[in-house]
């Protein structure tokens, strides 16, 4: 049985500061191995099987580093928003036209500072779109507890699985664009992509188990863990 043909849109989220990374320059533009970081995330959708279109969201006073990351991954440029979830409104404003006749189908969302996203678990992500209608990543976390409301103690787990998510989140272009137009209506924010879809629409959203090398560059450290992870063929 073959694999559902899909059409996606890969949105890039660069239009962050990233401040804890300890640098004055945005950190998506910070050096790992020899190229801007953002560059090893818009080439990880550049060119795969089932993605239409890349977009890189990025802040106008990253305007020329964000222009030279474009048009060496073919991506097309837009200006983000004062939040996350701004950004990725006009994202989706940016790609309306071609949701609503149907030239993209689904929407991928990633964090520009997960530069080792692979192949693999784009297209697993790709897949569950296809069949469910939403898929986000994440890790399982084994390693985390509850606390109570005052700090003061630890209170009972939670029911289910925790996961620790990451991006690409993926989900049905036209849900996603009305689900976000609703919001910015409502003047709703949510903590994320899958948020806003849980509170405006019924898509169901399906865990994808994430990938351990699929790090987000937050910290100093994290870089270094990312040239290893790159030095060792990961």
């Amino acid at each position: 049985m073959s694999e559902p043909q899909v059409r996606a849109a890969a949105v890039v989220l660069a239009s962050g500061a990233g401040t804890r990374v300890g640098s004055a320059t945005n950190k998506v533009y910070l050096p790992l191995a020899g190229r801007p970081l953002l560059h090893w995330s818009l080439d990880a959708f550049a060119g795969l099987p089932g993605i239409a279109a890349v977009v890189l969201v990025a802040r106008p006073q990253d305007q020329d580093l964000a222009e030279t990351a474009a048009s060496a991954a073919g991506a097309e440029l837009v200006h983000g928003g004062s939040s996350r979830q701004e950004s990725e409104l006009h994202a989706l404003r940016h790609l309306a036209g071609r949701i609503r006749t149907g030239e993209i189908d689904t929407v991928l969302i990633h964090d520009g500072a997960r530069p080792l996203v692979g192949p693999e678990l784009i297209a697993e992500v790709l897949r569950t779109v296809a069949e469910h209608g939403g898929a986000v990543p994440g890790l399982l976390a084994d390693d985390v507890e509850a606390a109570s409301a005052d700090g003061t103690a630890l209170a009972p787990t939670p029911p289910g699985r925790m996961v620790k998510a990451q991006t690409p989140q993926g989900f049905r272009a036209a849900e996603l664009l009305a689900v976000y137009e609703r919001a910015a209506a409502e003047g709703f924010t949510g903590t994320d992509t899958a948020s806003c879809v849980e509170r405006f629409s019924d898509l169901p959203v399906h865990w994808v188990p994430g990938d351990q090398r699929n790090l987000k560059i937050t910290y100093p450290h994290d870089l270094v863990v990312a040239e290893g992870l790159l030095a060792a063929g990961g």
